[in-house]
């Protein structure tokens, strides 16, 4: 039976109120929440507004100002000149589809793990971090194969994006506007 969504109120004081516990808690609090996989929804306590998204953000400029970031400040960048721009959509849908590819990798890898050591075997996040560690070099070049192969498939997406809107609007005549000369797919 699946668990129901955990409501945690946020006041305008900045406090978060856990309903099912009934007792305030921290940003820590609920980064571990995410950490066990804890389904859960954060509200204003006055409007009921949607404040998830700003509780999980709040959570990643946490983990990204100690310790060892995951984000470069050129890929800051990068994420940051999407805003507003036509690739918005598609980059945010490209980045969580490459998450997802990575989770269900490891998700492999845990299931080979299974078999080969039986069920008293599973990857615990030390074992896991061990693991990544000894093949870091595979890995990178596993992940590294992946990624170009992703970029490349991108790249083919929007030119054909292109050409299909240049081949559209070829149509009509707009000044300045050259339309692409027509290319022969049976010549490739």
């Amino acid at each position: 039976m699946p668990s129901e969504v955990r409501t945690i109120k946020k006041y305008p004081n900045r406090r978060l109120y856990d309903t099912e516990n009934s007792g305030y808690i921290t940003v820590a609090d609920v980064k571990q929440m995410v950490l066990d996989g804890v389904d859960f929804r954060v509200v204003d306590a006055k409007t009921n507004e949607d404040l998830t998204r700003s509780i999980l953000l709040q959570i990643i400029l946490e983990a990204e100002s100690g310790g060892v970031p995951m984000f470069s400040s050129e890929m800051l960048i990068q994420m940051i000149r999407f805003y507003g721009s036509a690739q918005q959509t598609i980059i945010g849908q490209y980045i969580e589809q490459n998450v997802q590819a990575f989770l269900a990798i490891q998700k492999k890898l845990q299931e080979q793990a299974k078999q080969v050591y039986g069920d008293k075997m599973m990857l615990t996040p030390e074992l896991w971090k061990q693991f990544m560690q000894m093949q870091a070099p595979a890995m990178q070049g596993m992940l590294g194969n992946y990624l170009e192969q992703s970029a490349r498939l991108f790249m083919d997406m929007q030119q054909r994006m292109h050409d299909q809107t240049r081949g559209m609007f070829s149509a009509f005549p707009f000044p300045g506007f050259t339309p692409p000369a027509s290319t022969d797919d049976s010549s490739r």
